[in-house]
């Protein structure tokens, strides 16, 4: 018995070591290979340079492309940490009929597949009427990003003591005034990190974009235009290394603000307790 529950640790340690060298070394090739002097990623590697980096800004199509996924990406997060908000808040402080059914809705687009939620998207605006452009791309990112935001803002919201909503009432505070002065304050960062974490799944999101981007290219819906032309991979090498570090950058920075958040959160617990 004692045999069995030392095997079974370091089976599981095997495990989660093998599952991320799959998962990740392909990854690790991307930044490898954009330093290459030569233009076919293949090893041995011909030479060391950072020439096709410095060529990204010379190209108007990409400047272009990364001024409209910026854009997509600011009005995807507001919008869907905005529409997370109220959702977390009815979902973690009122108790309504259907109220774990309107969560799973949510919260469907993660398990749905994202090319048939793509056509529905483009086949709702086609019938609205509305002809395909960046707004378009932001509603469909919008519906993508809302369940990723809605996790965070609702692990926020649990975390929240009520009684610091009773105590703003009590002192003569009306309920969105308690919202805006007391609530906000407490669950912002949860509403950080959830501007930061759906700003990061709109900039990598390519399906939703490449069926309802009109004549103005996102970035991803630009890298899959450039993958045609031989010549292009390097450039793409190398945004695609830009693109990876700084969703990095931006998820590392939300798991820290959602961190010190909880340790906040728990620490206050106490000292009300």
């Amino acid at each position: 018995m004692k045999t069995l529950r030392n095997f079974a640790p370091s089976w599981l340690k095997t495990y989660a070591f093998l599952y991320v060298i799959f998962l990740y070394l392909p990854v690790i090739f991307l930044p490898i290979f954009s330093v290459n002097t030569s233009a076919t990623p293949k090893f041995p590697l011909s030479g060391f340079t950072f020439k096709w980096y410095g060529d990204l800004t010379r190209t108007p199509a990409l400047t272009d492309a990364a001024w409209n996924s910026l854009l997509v990406g600011v009005s995807a997060s507001l919008l869907s940490t905005i529409f997370g908000i109220c959702a977390a808040r009815a979902i973690t402080r009122y108790r309504f009929p259907g109220r774990r059914t309107i969560n799973g809705l949510l919260m469907a687009p993660l398990v749905l597949p994202e090319i048939i939620v793509a056509v529905s998207m483009l086949l709702v605006m086609l019938q609205l009427g509305l002809s395909l452009s960046l707004i378009t791309v932001v509603f469909g990112h919008v519906l993508i990003c809302i369940p990723y935001s809605l996790s965070v803002l609702t692990s926020g919201f649990e975390g929240f003591d009520r009684s610091l909503e009773e105590a703003s009432s009590d002192l003569g505070e009306s309920a969105f005034g308690t919202f805006r002065r007391v609530t906000l304050p407490m669950v912002s960062p949860a509403i950080i990190s959830s501007l930061l974490v759906s700003f990061t799944i709109s900039l990598d999101e390519f399906i939703m974009a490449f069926f309802l981007t009109g004549t103005e290219a996102t970035l991803p819906v630009y890298i899959w235009g450039q993958l045609r032309f031989a010549a292009k991979l390097p450039g793409v090498l190398a945004l695609g290394t830009l693109l990876l570090a700084g969703s990095i950058v931006l998820l590392t920075i939300a798991e820290i603000v959602r961190r010190r958040a909880s340790n906040r959160t728990q620490n206050m617990g106490g000292i009300i307790a």
